[in-house]
């Protein structure tokens, strides 16, 4: 597959909800986060993630390298990524 999303071997998804109105109501941490990502994050998947680190005690910072990491894992089961 290739456009936009780049060489991945990861499924794609469509979404039903507005996505930009979505990302428009994430905190601006996330917001950052997720304009400086690798993958084509949903806001709602980010955000769920971010709720559960936030919930759990976690800092902003601790909360951005546990989405970092969600990144990471999610990158390492694609056949055409290299680190």
């Amino acid at each position: 597959m290739t456009g936009n999303l780049g060489s991945t071997t990861l499924k794609k998804r469509h979404r039903a909800a507005d996505p930009m109105r979505a990302y428009d109501a994430l905190p601006q941490p996330l917001r950052g986060w997720l304009a400086r990502a690798a993958l084509p994050w949903s806001p709602k998947s980010c955000k769920r993630i971010w709720d559960k680190a936030r919930r759990d005690g976690l800092s902003i910072d601790d909360t951005i390298m546990a989405l970092t990491k969600a990144e990471q894992k999610t990158l390492a089961q694609d056949k055409y990524y290299r680190p």
